[in-house]
């Protein structure tokens, strides 16, 4: 759909636009001129800019986010996960948080593997898990973390980690001892969860929101049910700020330990912990593990139906039900949390009958997806539009950045990215096998045309010439915007003629924020946008493209070629350029979204970078194929265009109608 400008309404434009994931830093604006942010020029430092915050928005504390949601009589849910054992598992489990947290649970959190390292940099650590689902899931992180058998220095390295990758949140545990072993409190620094909360405490302060365990039979080490009480308001004492609980299978078990924690003066929160029954074996492992007896009715029930592992996922499925409402209704419980078991099905079916399962329909907050949940971005606002189709890589290159812009982006003279060396970080993967993606890329290219027809396929949402939809893409972590769609057919045709875009937006002028295809941020204002293109194309098209562009001097452009000895534009070398902004009542201008000549550089490394890592990489090194995706990344030049005048429409189609026409004219000029 295209509207005219005197509806005042959108304008003609390009739009490969996806939903934005890309960090920066500030300028100074009129609010505040004496803020200044300082960066050193290291590789993993932040950007020399200045800053200035048009709106500060507070952190809030998990805590305060239970207590807001009992004052107001809210129900909300959490989840739980662990980790898998193997790289490909953790890969599968982000794609699981990814699809978990859509239904917007207030918080998720990882188990502590203590024998597995970790707080280690593989992708299966607990320590590394949690990093992801916090700053790569966009969802509030509990870490959990044992104490038997830890050194207290050790355990400073452990929290102070924790720290550094913005975790606020911990369930802090004793933990077993190994296998085999019986426990044994002189043989650890820590004897008890209490010297644990303590530690944090006294060496964190209220850094971290503390969360304790609660057993509402009793722990299976504890002397009685009433000592293991006292034990557990000893922790609270020390400085823990909710109680979750082990699992269990009725209601009234629950509903007894509540009653009875608060006899004794335990005022905190407390979470019953569920866990839905999906399989017969996997039950029996827990309730082992765990130390807990299961009522006689359910054995009774599952035992006949024990391999029919359907009908027992039905009938877990129908027992949490019926176990989570009478807790619900007892006036007693707000919260669930879920022992998931790294399984969606059931605990989502639950989730949508109970009611619990939100999926925000409402107005994106800002023009791109911000996927990080650190509590250090919260005031973040403004990134640079050529990651906004990989998000989970700008937050990974920006990780080490101090402070983030708010605002504006500033004069950029040493935006400082950390390295990406490793394309293969598991929660960067696409969600798709070598085989399948080359059913979608083609299992064989003979020239750079069969390129051209992916990227057709991928814009156009269709079939190749094996009959498979085009799903996936080496450039695009999230899905096409909705904004394609009013370019959609401009695409397809500039990508047939060998203009490969990998990102662009369409003009928009003075469209109401709450308009379902382009708007964002609070309604009943304003947005805006700058026609962009971003495309890869032949070294040919240059020296036209170069030529065209002398008669439009209200486009900005930037091209260059893989080694960067090209390289051509005609903006301010450290002036970025706003294309996205929000007029709203009350507020300054927000302008979240630039294009910015420094960071360009930067990015045009990892774009390149992407023809190999991702496609060639599925061939065989001797192949044609290979041969050909090589070719297309040595040989041809990332370009960025920028229409300035976008209340007239967009005029970069017509640059490009241009170009060929100049080719035609001049077949000979084809030196770059």
């Amino acid at each position: 759909m295209t509207l005219t400008h005197n509806e005042n309404h959108f304008v003609p434009n390009h739009g490969d636009t996806y939903e934005n994931g890309v960090d920066a830093q500030s300028i100074p604006t009129s609010c505040d001129h004496s803020r200044q942010l300082k960066h050193s020029l290291s590789e993993s430092s932040t950007p020399s800019i200045k800053g200035c915050c048009l709106q500060s928005m507070k952190y809030i504390s998990l805590r305060e986010k239970i207590d807001k949601r009992i004052a107001n009589n809210e129900r909300w849910y959490s989840l739980e996960f662990f980790p898998p054992r193997t790289a490909n598992g953790a890969a599968n489990l982000i794609g699981c948080f990814e699809r978990m947290t859509v239904g917007q649970p207030l918080f998720c959190d990882i188990t502590w593997h203590p024998t597995g390292d970790p707080a280690g940099v593989k992708e299966t650590s607990s320590m590394m898990i949690a990093n992801t689902m916090l700053n790569y899931c966009s969802t509030d992180t509990m870490l959990h973390i044992t104490c038997y058998g830890a050194k207290e220095t050790t355990m400073m390295e452990y929290l102070s980690k924790a720290k550094e990758f913005g975790i606020r949140n911990l369930l802090a545990l004793r933990g077993d001892p190994p296998v085999g072993e019986e426990w044994d409190p002189k043989k650890s620094e820590f004897r008890y969860a209490s010297d644990l909360v303590r530690f944090i405490r006294q060496h964190f302060d209220d850094y971290f929101i503390i969360c304790v365990a609660g057993y509402p039979q009793g722990h299976p080490d504890s002397e009685s049910y009433e000592k293991d009480l006292i034990y557990l308001k000893e922790k609270v004492d020390c400085g823990a700020d909710f109680i979750i609980t082990q699992l269990f299978f009725q209601a009234e078990t629950f509903i007894k330990f509540e009653a009875d924690c608060r006899a004794i003066g335990i005022t905190c929160p407390i979470i019953p912990g569920i866990l839905p029954i999906q399989g017969y074996s996997s039950l029996r492992n827990i309730v082992r593990l765990a130390k807990l007896d299961v009522p006689k009715e359910i054995l009774d029930c599952i035992e006949p139906m024990k391999e029919n592992d359907e009908a027992i996922r039905k009938f877990g499925v129908q027992t949490c039900l019926d176990l989570c409402r009478t807790l619900l209704n007892s006036g007693k419980v707000y919260g669930l949390h879920f022992y998931t078991l790294n399984r969606e099905v059931a605990t989502m079916e639950i989730l949508k009958k109970l009611g619990l399962w939100l999926e925000d329909h409402s107005l994106r907050a800002l023009p791109w997806k911000k996927i990080s949940n650190s509590h250090v971005r919260t005031n973040e606002n403004v990134r640079p539009i050529f990651w906004s189709i990989r998000p989970k890589s700008y937050v990974h290159r920006t990780l080490d950045w101090n402070e983030f812009p708010n605002g504006r982006w500033g004069l950029s003279s040493a935006p400082s990215f950390g390295m990406l060396t490793d394309y293969h970080l598991f929660y960067m993967k696409i969600d798709a096998t070598k085989e399948e993606l080359l059913d979608e890329w083609g299992h064989e290219l003979t020239c750079e045309e069969d390129a051209w027809k992916m990227f057709v396929c991928f814009i156009g949402g269709e079939t190749n010439g094996t009959d498979k939809i085009v799903r996936h893409f080496p450039w695009i972590d999230e899905e096409i915007s909705t904004e394609t769609n009013l370019i959609q057919k401009d695409l397809i045709k500039y990508n047939q003629k060998g203009i490969l875009t990998i990102n662009s937006q369409p003009a928009v002028n003075g469209v109401k924020s709450s308009d379902p295809t382009v708007g964002w941020g609070k309604a009943n204002g304003y947005v805006y946008q700058k026609a962009y293109l971003e495309f890869f194309t032949n070294e040919k098209n240059i020296p036209a493209l170069r030529a065209v562009l002398q008669q439009f001097p209200n486009v900005n452009y930037h091209f260059v070629n893989k080694s960067g000895e090209i390289n051509e534009t005609n903006t301010d070398d450290e002036q970025p350029i706003a294309i996205t902004w929000g007029v709203f009542s009350g507020r300054e201008i927000i302008q979240p979204t630039v294009v910015d000549p420094v960071s360009f550089m930067i990015w045009k490394d990892e774009a390149f970078s992407l023809w190999m890592e991702r496609w060639g990489k599925l061939y065989a090194v001797d192949s044609r194929s290979y041969s050909i995706i090589q070719q297309i990344s040595n040989s041809y030049y990332l370009v960025n265009l920028v229409d300035n005048d976008y209340p007239q429409g967009s005029s970069l189609w017509s640059i490009l109608d241009a170009m060929f026409d100049y080719q035609k004219s001049n077949p000979k000029d084809t030196d770059c």
